[in-house]
């Protein structure tokens, strides 16, 4: 038996309990195979079990060499060398049945005692079998193979758990522990890029301890640059003390010399995808002209059966990181390399394309196994994507996390679709023009209005300039920046803007289409804005209407729809018919988007709003308590939505007479306000005047007055003197001031 080369072996208490179980469990031979890919430590797993259990067997353990030599051959001489048998020459006539005769003469006179037979890597069963036919029922066979032996009992031995590979590390670097200590972030890292692999770990271990000036952090990063040529892949001559015979590189050419061409193709074009769980009808497309069940014959006869690939769930199968880079390497001298990069680009787009602008939360489900493989090609593959479909490997991307109200998440793929297209394109390309477009919208969502109104105009200039005054693109480019004129308290300048796009969505796509659906919503929305809401109603109802006809109830724009007319009901005072919308919206949102998205929780504010202005008041408080958390959650502290729930919890508490509650809150909400849309903006104003009310609720006049005149100030100037917030605004400096002169201080 060879000597075990581990430092400290760690991580595989329990397979070493299960291997015993397998080998003890059957009542007359037991044979359990310990399969898995290679450098998993399947060796070194045996061994670890023969010196476990060395007195579980007093009659022996044979150790075998299932590749280099004949095993009959070498159990005959270890027969003959270890228990002093000699089997004799002419036991058959047969020659070829002389060997296997000398063989069942050893077993029938091996020493007393249960026997533990160890066959190291094999690879042909049917080449070993006979040996073991007529095998007395004490004798165990243990073998280690990185094939699917089939019927025969089966230890499959996988990577380690995340913390016995950090645990095997920082046994190879014992001897300075304060390495693992200072860079344990990049120490887990360094696991991670290896796979959990016990080979790739050890080795990796071993060469950091004989370069103890190297860094932690230097080790992954050349890791990264050179993958499987770098040197601490490979086995040292200073190692000779390793289990492991081989470096990760040396041990995966074993498996892919056992691959047939079709095989090695297959395991190339895999390796292309991310280091991620693959959906196999992904694989499927791109290969449209082999045979389903071809493909299918491959999976599992060569690469499942060799360990060079892992079903990780119906229809799903994952590469190994390590056995992923194998591959690669291997695809760079294959002729078909090119063609299979271009196939999963292809496939992807197709995939990208699908993702709508607003998802469900069941469209977002059905995507997400794609998504890293999506981000794979915009990350790595991008060259081999047609300019035609530049812009949809990140838009998909962005709108996946967008669609979840993940913004910050969303913010990365738009900022590097602006530089990709502009750099592939030029800065004159309508694509350019979507990108600052679609980049303006995310930081509109964040509440980032200021860097939001220069993308839009210079996307509306572009798309004027290279396609004309008239064009769907212009129209929605109109329409973006109305809104977030709107969004600013700048209804002057937002309402031409809308009317234009709406004219212009009509003229080119006809009465009944989506973006004129949603183009009579925006028109709607800043009349609700500035108090005209005579004007809003209808504008609502066409909008819900054509939705409800163009896209069916259960859709996410409906719902926005349905949210928007219950508000404007709510403003003019149509309590029952706005309650009923809300709820409808608030139920629709959380079926389809989840129950953690800001649409969800801007329904559960506008709800709130409704039974604060019934004098619901608790049933109020829990729902802005709820919005106000989510919106927290998703947003961060410093967003636009965020201090509107501030604001409005806070207004309840004032009308409960609780206002120490609701001071801090209103204090907070009008710094807010004033750092995110700057000291003129109609929110601020309502801000001021919230706080203004709080005041004189506490009979602090002399504070309350100037916050007044602040808040009429502004909404003179951004809303006009007879919008209703205007108005309101002078009816509570009025009161204010009658209450001074009759109760002069």
């Amino acid at each position: 038996m060879p000597l075990s080369g581990v430092v400290e072996f760690v991580g595989r208490k329990k397979e070493l309990q299960n291997l015993h179980q397998l080998l003890q469990d059957n009542k007359q031979v037991a044979i359990a195979a310990i399969a898995g890919m290679g450098g998993v430590g399947k060796t070194e797993l045996a061994l670890q079990y023969a010196k476990a259990h060395h007195e579980t067997y007093k009659g022996g353990i044979c150790w075998l060499l299932a590749k280099t030599e004949d095993v009959g051959i070498q159990v005959v001489q270890f027969a003959r060398t270890q228990l002093d048998l000699n089997p004799p020459e002419d036991l058959t006539e047969d020659s070829n049945q002389k060997l296997l005769a000398q063989v069942q003469y050893c077993w029938r006179r091996w020493r007393e005692g249960d026997v533990l037979l160890v066959l190291d890597d094999v690879s042909d069963y049917e080449q070993v079998k006979p040996y073991f036919q007529s095998l007395p029922s004490r004798f165990k066979v243990l073998m280690t193979t990185r094939q699917n032996l089939g019927r025969i009992a089966q230890l499959s031995l996988d990577v380690l758990q995340p913390e016995a590979a950090l645990e095997l590390l920082r046994s190879l670097l014992k001897e300075t522990p304060e390495r693992i200590g200072r860079e344990l972030t990049v120490a887990n890292q360094l696991c991670e890029w290896l796979g959990y692999l016990p080979l790739g770990v050890e080795l990796v271990g071993r060469y950091l301890a004989r370069k103890q000036d190297l860094s932690l952090a230097e080790m992954l990063r050349r890791l990264k640059n050179k993958r499987l040529d770098e040197r601490s892949l490979s086995k040292s001559k200073s190692e000779a003390d390793m289990t492991a015979q081989r470096g990760v590189l040396a041990a995966f050419e074993l498996s892919w010399q056992e691959l047939e061409d079709d095989d090695k193709q297959l395991g190339c074009l895999l390796s292309l995808f991310a280091a991620a769980p693959i959906p196999w009808k992904l694989v499927e497309q791109c290969l449209p002209e082999e045979d389903t069940e071809d493909l299918e014959e491959i999976r599992d006869d060569s690469l499942l059966n060799l360990h060079l690939l892992q079903r990780k769930g119906e229809g799903i199968y994952q590469l190994h990181p390590l056995l992923r880079e194998f591959f690669q390497y291997k695809l760079t001298g294959l002729e078909q390399g090119e063609e299979f990069k271009r196939s999963v680009c292809r496939v992807m787009v197709a995939v990208a394309k699908d993702i709508p602008e607003t998802p469900t939360l069941q469209q977002i489900t059905d995507v997400t196994p794609a998504i890293p493989h999506l981000a794979e090609v915009a990350k790595n593959l991008i060259q081999y994507v047609s300019d035609d479909d530049l812009i949809w490997t990140f838009t998909s991307n962005a709108r996946f996390y967008y669609g979840q109200g993940l913004y910050n998440q969303a913010l990365p793929w738009y900022e590097q679709c602006l530089k990709v297209t502009k750099k592939r394109l030029g800065e004159k390309h309508p694509d350019v023009a979507q990108s600052l477009n679609n980049l303006a919208g995310l930081y509109e969502s964040q509440g980032r209005y200021s860097q939001a109104e220069p993308l839009f105009i210079q996307a509306l200039a572009l798309y004027r300039k290279l396609l004309g005054e008239e064009h769907p693109s212009v129209a929605q480019s109109l329409n973006n920046l109305a809104n977030l004129y709107n969004s600013q308290g700048r209804y002057s300048q937002a309402e031409p803007l809308f009317i234009q796009a709406l004219e212009l969505y009509r003229k080119l796509l006809g009465e009944e289409h989506p973006d004129v659906a949603l183009s009579l919503n925006n028109l709607a929305t800043l009349y609700r804005s500035q108090g005209r809401y005579s004007e809003a109603e209808p504008l609502y109802i066409q909008a819900l209407a054509l939705w409800r006809k163009l896209l069916g109830e259960e859709h996410p724009d409906v719902a926005a729809s349905l949210n928007n007319l219950a508000t404007l009901y709510n403003y003019q005072g149509k309590y029952s018919q706005a309650e009923s919308l809300h709820i409808q919206a608030l139920a629709l949102r959380r079926n389809l988007l989840g129950e953690e998205h800001p649409d969800v929780a801007l329904s559960l504010n506008n709800l709130a709003c409704l039974y604060y202005s019934q004098g619901r008041y608790s049933q109020a408080e829990s729902l802005f308590i709820q919005a106000l958390a989510l919106y927290h959650k998703l947003l961060g502290e410093e967003h636009p939505s965020v201090a509107l729930s501030v604001n409005n919890l806070a207004t309840l508490y004032n009308f409960q007479g609780r206002y120490s509650e609701a001071e801090p809150l209103h204090i907070q909400a009008l710094a807010l306000r004033r750092k995110l849309l700057g000291e003129e903006h109609p929110d601020v104003a309502v801000s001021l005047n919230n706080l203004a009310k709080l005041y004189y609720l506490q009979g602090r006049y002399t504070e309350a007055e100037p916050l007044y005149l602040q808040a009429l100030e502004i909404c003179e100037q951004r809303l006009g003197v007879n919008h209703p917030w205007t108005v309101k605004c002078r009816e509570n400096l009025a009161n204010l001031r009658d209450r001074l002169s009759s109760n002069p201080e």
